[in-house]
């Protein structure tokens, strides 16, 4: 049996526009083993980084899309007729209602961008 691991999503926005967002240093202060915190809002989508390691549970998102962009690692993003794996600087879009799950053997920094009405963990 896999052993659950907590998520951690933060929605509240960390950064006010014009502040300096430095990636390295989060991910540097990060204890946690999954970590989603909103950086920044910008306009009707918020910019998210994503701080993993493990699986994530199949879900999907019904009215909006999801881009991810790998910083660093490999992440997995399982659909139901196939796997994409995405390496550092390659990003791909997730169709909204499509069910998805994302896979994160090692660890892996990345970058999402959605709509600040989307609930991370699917409807």
């Amino acid at each position: 049996m896999k052993k659950r691991i907590k998520y951690q999503n933060n929605l509240n926005i960390a950064f006010e526009h014009s502040e300096v967002i430095n990636i390295n240093t989060l991910v540097a202060e990060n204890k946690l083993p999954w970590l989603n915190q909103t950086l920044t809002q910008v306009n009707d989508s918020v910019i998210r980084l994503g701080i993993i390691e493990g699986e994530y549970h199949w879900h999907k998102h019904e009215l909006e899309d999801e881009f991810f962009f790998v910083i660093e690692g490999t992440l997995f993003i399982d659909l139901e007729d196939k796997t994409i794996e995405l390496n550092p600087n390659q990003g791909t879009t997730i169709s909204r209602n499509i069910l998805h799950r994302t896979r994160a053997p090692k660890k892996v920094v990345m970058l999402m961008v959605e709509t600040k009405y989307i609930i991370p963990t699917g409807n």
